[in-house]
């Protein structure tokens, strides 16, 4: 294909029409291909394939592949074995490469044949060699480089145009100025030999992964929308800093686990994180212990440790931080940007009155100018933001995640992630039980997130197994919010 230091040979230059963007369900309705090997133009091919599916409008708009054309076209399953032989060898070279190899490698998947290949990107080509232009869609560069061509957003027409721009490049640029940029590209992501076939079957979806070292130590667990691209980027060439090259170096093994979508990708996350305490995970040493401001026996509010508080003290409980520290000071702002007294909050020591009445900062608590009652209202307004909300549901509950890749039922019970499953039958195991009295700041943090990007939660009561709700708005979920 290519001498280490120099550029590739052997060329596969491939563009894809598609039913869509989502390579998980979305088919491939025309291949073009246009193979160059040293120098010389060896093949052009292309052929409509038949998705067995509908072709939505906008696409048949945008490509002019109706679906009368793609009727009688062959499946990819019956030209899989010859595209494959086409591209096999050569380094598969496309516009937003991530695309169209995602695609075949799940058409090849499921036609039950392997494929991987060295990806050149010439979308990352373009960014690389002309960085001052702010767009590099296929347009573009054709524009940029006077390139022209008689069947655009049609998939061999679209790969022509790409071969034409490799060979203007290599006549405008020195091999020494333009094979480091192409190299630096193919090697991005150099997996490891023993890991190759592991990383080459991690889908394009979302999930979350574990990386294993000697003696089966966990070294790290991480998600990623795209797994495939998140476990390669580990293996990113002159980009990782030092500890991420040491680690990187030290990966045996690689376990995973796909996910419909993002809610399920965050609870295992920091589910698989707490339960092991990955070696190079920062998150599970920074958040082992955090602290929240609560109602206090000697001041209004004071920091304590959430893993010492009851259930029932999280609802006189403001704000979630990493450190007493970090509480303190936060107070301390709040206090500052509202007038409040820091001596009566034991943020100040020291007799008389406090140096914020002095600077007109504080409205005399201290010296008893304002009642006590009135300065603690004024400062339960202004933590009212950061209040801890109550549990929104009647209990335990499986959250219902529908997303592009799949349905998955999220069991969760007082802001603790119990478990995932992919259908209600699974969940029985998941139902039982006492119910929860941990409170884990991380599933909260995600939660509330969740909760506030989808004001129409579709949620299964599991007190009352096969029976299902649905919080039909924001304000449904804010009056089951109130304590």
């Amino acid at each position: 294909m290519a001498a280490a230091e120099g550029l590739p040979e052997d060329l596969v230059f491939v563009d894809l029409e598609t039913t869509g963007g989502n390579p998980a369900i979305d088919r491939i309705t025309e291949v073009g291909i246009v193979r160059v090997r040293g120098g010389e133009l060896i093949e052009q091919w292309s052929s409509l394939v038949n998705p067995e599916c509908a072709i939505p409008p906008y696409i048949e708009a945008f490509t002019g592949i109706s679906n009368e054309m793609v009727a009688d076209a062959p499946l990819f399953a019956a030209i899989a074995a010859s595209i494959l032989q086409k591209i096999h060898g050569a380094v598969f070279v496309a516009h937003n490469a991530r695309f169209d190899y995602s695609f075949l490698r799940n058409e090849f998947h499921s036609a039950a044949l392997h494929f991987s290949a060295p990806v050149l990107c010439t979308v990352k080509l373009s960014r690389r060699l002309f960085p001052g232009h702010a767009r590099h869609n296929l347009d573009a560069v054709m524009e940029r480089n006077g390139l022209t061509c008689s069947a655009r957003h049609r998939a061999l027409g679209d790969a022509k145009v790409l071969s034409d721009f490799w060979f203007k490049l290599r006549r405008d640029f020195p091999e020494a100025q333009l094979a480091p940029v192409v190299q630096r590209l193919l090697g991005a992501h150099v997996v490891p030999p023993h890991l190759a076939d592991v990383v080459d079957d991690l889908p394009d979806g979302p999930g979350v992964y574990r990386l294993f070292g000697d003696d089966n130590a966990l070294l790290y667990v991480g998600k990623g929308a795209s797994l495939r691209s998140r476990v390669c980027s580990h293996f990113a060439l002159g980009e990782a800093e030092g500890k991420d090259r040491r680690m990187a170096a030290q990966v045996r093994r690689i376990e995973w686990e796909a996910s419909a979508g993002e809610l399920g990708m965050l609870l295992r996350e920091i589910q698989w994180i707490k339960h092991a305490q990955p070696l190079y995970n920062r998150r599970a040493k920074n958040n082992e212990y955090c602290y929240s401001l609560c109602a206090g026996k000697v001041y209004p509010v004071e920091p304590r440790a959430i893993e010492d508080l009851q259930r029932g003290d999280l609802t006189q409980c403001f704000g979630v931080f990493h450190t007493e520290k970090d509480a303190r000071k936060a107070l301390g702002d709040i206090a500052r940007a509202h007038q409040l007294c820091l001596k009566v909050l034991g943020l100040e020591e020291g007799s008389g009155s406090c140096l914020g009445l002095q600077v007109g900062k504080c409205k005399g608590a201290c010296l008893g100018k304002e009642p006590l009652v009135l300065h603690n209202m004024r400062l339960q307004m202004a933590l009212s933001s950061l209040k801890l909300k109550t549990w929104p549901f009647p209990g335990r509950v499986a959250l219902r995640e529908r997303a592009a890749h799949g349905t998955e039922l999220h069991v969760v019970d007082q802001w603790t992630y119990l478990g995932t499953a992919r259908c209600e039958e699974d969940i029985a195991t998941l139902a039982v039980g006492a119910p929860c009295q941990a409170f884990d700041v991380d599933v909260y943090k995600i939660l509330m997130r969740h909760l506030a990007r989808n004001p129409k939660l579709d949620w299964l009561d599991l007190r009352r197994t096969g029976s299902a709700d649905t919080f039909e708005s924001r304000a449904a979920y804010n009056a089951a919010d109130q304590p």
